[in-house]
């Protein structure tokens, strides 16, 4: 039930993000592209860093000291079976990592993805993650202790003389994963590497590949793992070293605090799995021609992490979206939509929260606080220009409030079906006004940051045809009155361009004619 309840609002949410309607349903994970399915296991491993599996080890490489030298357990390899929401946020709270497919298997083939096919469809399968040994396991929430670990630390050589990176090998050889293994350095005289590399993205119309900037970069070898944020360069490098070829993936989950995406139910970031790759780090090149949903993933994250960083950057400083920000990728919608439900828009206030319910709390926690519209949208600088409209708004959402957020979200949904299927009515509705001041800035925001991304190679026209008329703002950016200026005004008493224009006059009189006369020609 739970299912078909995410399924009808994702469907609810799609009909309010185009302006036609969307038949039949469209999917988010629609569209071309491989690896963004189901993860396929094949068969269990046996799992090189379980204690058991090390003594064994030491045994065979200190024949004579094994007996005097314990295997210390470092760490508990643990599932939880989260029952609801909430024990899954305490899990997320704690600082688990937690992975939805367990670590200890064979990948037949990769996916961003997994359902354990025990677990009937509607309830939450097994959270696989690994913990230190004195964790606090909270009790209420089902889990099971697969088995304990040790892995080592960097400093292998322990006072006994006992070279762990050498018993960690054979482990790896007795439970038949040598070909895990990369081979020892040479000059270095040890096969563990620190993995470090780059993430990049090219835009043909700019000169050179440029970083995915605060995206997550995760790796893992059965139970060991390891994740680090790529800097503005696209680089990484983790904090672990390992032995054998990690298996990486690309978590959109960014340094800022937005996410995009959702996997399934629970994980609210997608996950693009990169596969097995060197101990020493994978350097990964995104174009176009890459899987499409990895394209418009790392374009989007790149727009927020701009935008986020543009945003303090200017004087004065202008609101950032909330830090726990969710966006999914339609890839088969014309428009976008922001109604920041995660925040509580349309449920913590109003009918929709009463007709919730208890549901109300599954709403703010799983579904998006915008979702962009890709359909057509086939280049970097189409998807960063709609990804700059969007998180525009979350700047806005912060500096109005829910309340204002409920007239606009439902101005919105209401236009749609009473306009003829327009997504932003004809302008003569009720509370049209909170959709006007709103989509101004947007529009205005997102023409005036991509025009300092693209100088003059693209020409912005985002927004010139609807009737609330952007280009009135950006008509006043080039008299000066620059967008930064124009957010301060945009508090939640803005609810209309009548009460915009005065109050823009109210705080820039030295602007007040050109004001009048911009407003004037568009009215």
């Amino acid at each position: 039930m739970k299912r078909l309840f995410l399924f009808s609002l994702t469907a609810l949410l799609a009909v309010c993000c185009t302006d036609r309607v969307p038949s039949p349903y469209v999917d988010p994970y629609d569209g071309p592209g491989s690896g963004h399915d189901q993860i396929v296991l094949g068969k269990q491993l046996d799992d090189p860093y379980s204690v058991t599996n090390m003594e064994k080890a030491l045994s065979a490489v200190y024949p004579t000291k094994a007996s005097r030298v314990p295997v210390p357990t470092t760490h508990l390899y643990v599932r939880f079976k989260p029952q609801n929401e909430s024990q899954y946020k305490q899990l997320e709270n704690r600082g688990f990592e937690l992975l939805d497919h367990p670590m200890d298997y064979e990948i037949v083939k990769e996916g961003d993805w997994y359902h354990d096919p025990s677990i009937p469809e509607e309830e939450f399968t097994w959270q696989y993650c690994v913990v230190p040994k004195d964790t606090f396991l909270p009790p209420l929430i089902p889990h099971e202790i697969l088995h304990e670990c040790y892995i080592p630390e960097e400093e292998t050589k322990s006072a006994d003389g006992i070279d762990w990176a050498a018993v960690e090998r054979e482990s790896f050889r007795l439970t038949g994963n040598g070909d895990l293994l990369v081979e020892p350095s040479l000059t270095k005289g040890s096969s563990a590497e620190t993995p470090a590399g780059r993430i990049t993205i090219v835009d043909p119309d700019l000169n050179a590949p440029e970083g995915v900037r605060g995206v997550r970069v995760a790796c893992n070898i059965f139970v060991k793992t390891a994740h680090a944020f790529t800097d503005e360069d696209g680089r990484y490098r983790m904090s672990r070293s390992f032995s054998g070829k990690p298996r990486y993936r690309l978590v959109f989950k960014n340094s800022t605090g937005f996410c995009i995406g959702l996997n399934l139910l629970l994980v609210p970031a997608s996950i693009s799995s990169l596969g097995k790759g060197e101990a020493a780090g994978m350097d990964v090149q995104v174009t176009k021609d890459s899987d499409r949903r990895l394209f418009s993933r790392c374009v989007v994250n790149n727009a927020g992490f701009d935008y986020i960083k543009r945003c303090s950057a200017v004087s004065p400083s202008v609101k950032t979206p909330p830090s726990n920000f969710r966006l999914w990728l339609f890839q088969g919608l014309d428009f976008g939509l922001v109604p920041m439900l995660q925040q509580g828009v349309l449920i913590d206030r109003g009918e929709v929260g009463r007709i919730l319910g208890q549901y109300a709390i599954l709403v703010k926690l799983f579904l998006p606080d915008a979702a962009i519209g890709l359909k057509g949208k086939d280049t970097y600088a189409s998807i960063y220009a709609e990804a700059l409209h969007t998180f525009a708004h979350g700047s806005h959402f912060m500096l109005a409030g829910g309340d204002y957020w409920d007239h606009y979200a439902g101005y919105l949904i209401k236009s749609y079906l009473t306009s003829g299927f327009t997504l932003y009515g004809v302008g003569a509705e009720e509370d049209h006004g909170y959709c006007e001041v709103s989509e101004m800035w947007a529009y205005f925001a997102q023409t005036a940051l991509f025009r300092e991304r693209y100088g003059n190679a693209i020409e912005p026209r985002f927004g010139l045809d609807w009737w609330f008329h952007p280009q009135i703002l950006s008509v006043l950016a080039e008299k000066g009155l620059e967008w930064q200026k124009v957010f301060q005004v945009l508090s939640s008493d803005v609810t209309d361009r009548e009460v915009l224009q005065k109050k823009l006059s109210s705080y820039y009189p030295e602007y007040k004619s050109a004001i009048n006369q911009a407003f004037a020609k568009y009215n």
